[in-house]
């Protein structure tokens, strides 16, 4: 092996050790007072008449706190036409208000090494119970923690970004889940994509 062939490999193995360290998702617990200071910076983002029921729903989340990575899941029903404060410069398409959001969150989201998933719309009817929503579709996002998540959920709410999800949304189920088995394999991914580069850049010489 050459002194290039060397130095490609240390540059592909660094990177993903450099990936691997900021994608996290094995961290560690957040102390009392961590989780009293962030609940508290959620509650100062928080505005609107849902601010008590989503600190309560914070608390609940809190207690659940363990440092690791997990999945949120969403499900989504739109409203007839967005609800914007009065003297809002956006249309009423509650679609297009979504979208301004979830442009919106992506730099947010990418800078805590969180994810989605996986994101997809309903295609049609199965098995329904009486009283659930027809949701337009669900979505899947991987957070580092539940530390980054509070740190992501007051962030969007000083900038006032997630004005938009509520204008859009009618009704939503959220809920913290710890995926049992997955075919979506980040860290893989991200491994198999560097040995490529790594060998296809070895042959090229």
């Amino acid at each position: 092996m050459t002194n290039y062939h060397a130095a490609v490999v240390l540059a592909a193995l660094a990177f993903f050790a450099l990936f691997a360290w900021w994608y996290g998702g094995s961290g560690k617990p957040m102390d009392a007072a961590e989780q009293a200071y962030l609940l508290q910076a959620l509650a100062q983002s928080l505005k609107g008449t849902q601010r008590e029921l989503l600190l309560q729903e914070a608390r609940e989340l809190l207690a659940s706190e363990d440092g690791k990575e997990f999945v949120m899941h969403n499900c989504v029903r739109y409203r007839a036409k967005a609800l914007y404060p009065l003297g809002s410069p956006y249309s009423d398409d509650p679609r297009e208000a979504d979208k301004r959001y979830g442009r919106a969150i992506i730099p947010h989201l990418l800078r805590r090494a969180c994810v989605p998933v996986f994101i997809a719309k309903r295609s049609g009817r199965f098995i329904d119970s009486e009283g659930v929503p027809d949701w337009h579709y669900v979505a899947m996002v991987r957070y580092r923690s539940r530390r980054d998540f509070f740190n992501f959920a007051s962030a969007i709410g000083h900038e006032g970004i997630d004005v938009h999800k509520w204008a859009a949304i009618d009704k939503t189920v959220v809920f913290p889940v710890q995926p049992l088995v997955s075919l979506v394999l980040v860290r893989f991914t991200v491994a198999a994509l560097l040995a490529l580069v790594a060998t296809a850049l070895v042959a090229w010489t």
